[in-house]
């Protein structure tokens, strides 16, 4: 299962972003953002990163004006760590790791006066962005944000908007990345302030995994933030198997 994962992390990072191959690493750019979650590398399984290859990584993210940084599981490549540690990278959190396979997702209520639709429109393609964007604290979406979910919707992605089925106030969304070697990951899933604790959460992602699974995808999985998260999604019917790690080194050049 990890190879797995790891594999259609490669497969997804690399469909809507620039690659290159340096040393051990598949190094992935986004070609209209310089957020870190849309920036960072995934090591070749079982690798063993030299000195020269953190150094050649770091230019390649400084060069762009990014901070290096990457995600991957972490038992797959277990010397990566130390080599980035000692070039200065930094654990920036170890998360996770959950799946759900067809047959073992659990039906969850809808909340009252809340309904999910698949977004089609602009409005609510925005929307959809727009809270994801708020619930994570991110500042409000730009065009570029608005078109890279398009794009990824034209591509095989499926998002789920959530919101008040009397006034159609946007309160929550997810979805999932473009499926491939039929697995995908559900991600983004994000309620305003407003609208937590109803339910909310837990109804997005049991939508989205019976739109994974009649979809044709055989494995589902996600990265909870926290525990509380992590809750919600093993009501839906996720378990955990291993551990994402994200490690990132802090460059004082980016953004000056």
């Amino acid at each position: 299962m990890d190879s797995h994962i790891q594999s259609y992390l490669r497969f997804a990072a690399s469909s809507q972003r620039d690659t290159a191959h340096i040393g051990p690493f598949l190094a992935t750019f986004s070609r209209s953002s310089d957020n870190p979650f849309l920036n960072y590398a995934i090591p070749d399984n079982s690798a063993a990163p030299s000195p020269a290859d953190a150094a050649a990584l770091i230019s390649a993210y400084e060069g762009r004006g990014l901070s290096p940084r990457l995600e991957y599981v972490e038992r797959l490549a277990p010397l990566v760590e130390p080599a980035l540690t000692a070039a200065g990278f930094t654990v920036e959190g170890r998360f996770p790791l959950m799946v759900c396979t067809p047959g073992a997702e659990k039906a969850l209520p809808i909340p009252e006066n809340i309904e999910l639709i698949v977004p089609t429109s602009d409005s609510e393609i925005r929307d959809t962005v727009t809270v994801q964007n708020e619930a994570y604290g991110a500042f409000p979406p730009s065009f570029e944000d608005v078109d890279r979910l398009r794009e990824s919707l034209t591509m095989g992605s499926i998002a789920i908007l959530a919101r008040d089925a009397v006034t159609g106030e946007p309160a929550g969304a997810g979805q999932l990345t473009v499926p491939g070697e039929m697995t995908t990951e559900i991600a983004g899933i994000g309620v305003r302030a407003p609208f937590r604790r109803r339910g909310i959460a837990g109804a997005l992602t049991a939508r989205l995994l019976r739109e994974a699974f009649a979809a044709g995808v055989s494995v589902a999985f996600i990265t909870p933030g926290h525990d509380q998260e992590a809750r919600i999604y093993s009501r839906a019917g996720f378990v955990p198997v291993g551990e994402i790690l994200h490690i990132w080194r802090s460059s004082v050049e980016v953004g000056s």
